[in-house]
């Protein structure tokens, strides 16, 4: 699909890091943009940067009043056309540690952002781009954001790995079901980015992480997300995949 003007995105997440990425990218292409992130997030001051056809609405992805409302203002800007989902959390911990079994409601909690929230956002987006007129064959795109631990999860991430299993395994069935709209659906399995998350880690540990990858040796720097975020929108025959941005990475069980 390639986008016009009058065309709208919606990016979860979209204040920092892959979010912003696939914001920036997508705006460059000629969408306007609502960016969805929490409250506490740069998100307002990130849409002013990037232009007067950009919005921000503060939510939390899980909740299904804040989300319509995004798809409320990708609607006062326009025809809804892609949503991408880059909102997500992480945290570490054994399923058995010294203090006892892994903390039941950090585990509910990863799920209910990376898992739910991206189910949240594509039920209700899917709904508005369902309602425009097709182009080209096509009505539009939702582009999900997994991680290559839902492959290869390491010890400590369960929760993670869980939820970012849930989303790839979610792209298929959605793919098929929004099949009958001419809706696509594709996922991204980001390998080790440099991101927000990264920015407090010691660069030794930063060296040790690139030196793992493949090739090309480095941390994924964000605009490349946004750029396979824009390859997925403009290449029509790509669907119900999931797709690995790692440099060839293969995760270690620690």
């Amino acid at each position: 699909m390639e986008l016009a003007s009058g065309d709208v995105a919606i990016v979860t997440g979209g204040a920092s890091g892959l979010g912003r990425a696939a914001a920036t990218a997508l705006h460059a292409a000629g969408a306007a943009v609502v960016l969805v992130d929490l409250p506490s997030s740069d998100g307002a001051a990130t849409a002013e940067q990037l232009g007067a056809d950009v919005r921000f609405v503060a939510t939390d992805v899980t909740d299904p009043d804040g989300v319509a409302e995004a798809v409320a203002q990708a609607a006062e800007l326009g025809r809804l056309r892609v949503a991408v989902n880059c909102a997500g959390v992480g945290w570490a911990s054994r399923i058995l540690t010294r203090e006892g079994p892994h903390d039941l409601e950090l585990f509910r909690t990863v799920v209910a952002v990376n898992l739910v929230g991206t189910f949240n956002v594509l039920r209700l987006a899917a709904a508005a781009i369902a309602e425009q007129d097709p182009v080209a064959g096509e009505r539009g795109v939702i582009v999900n954001t997994a991680s290559i631990a839902a492959f290869d999860g390491q010890v400590g991430q369960a929760a993670y790995a869980a939820s970012k299993g849930g989303v790839a395994a979610l792209t298929l069935p959605a793919a098929r079901d929004l099949a009958r709209h001419q809706i696509r659906v594709v996922t991204i399995a980001p390998g080790t980015f440099d991101t927000p998350m990264l920015a407090g880690v010691p660069d030794e540990t930063r060296d040790a992480l690139a030196s793992e990858i493949p090739h090309p040796q480095r941390l994924g720097d964000p605009a490349e997300y946004g750029l396979l975020v824009r390859q997925v929108v403009e290449q029509p025959y790509l669907n119900g995949e999931v797709v690995r941005l790692d440099g060839a990475l293969r995760m270690s069980p620690r």
